[in-house]
């Protein structure tokens, strides 16, 4: 059986694209928010 992937708004993956761009560090967010390092990255 496949894990089913979590669904973001599209609010929340500007939110973190505006924080990555501010210098934030995917890890520290992965910590804050929750989505995996490569899910913020991509």
């Amino acid at each position: 059986m496949s894990r089913s992937q979590p669904h973001y708004t599209e609010e929340f993956r500007r939110q973190m694209m505006e924080l990555v761009r501010a210098g934030r560090p995917p890890e520290a967010l992965v910590k804050e928010y929750g989505p995996s390092g490569p899910s913020i990255r991509n």
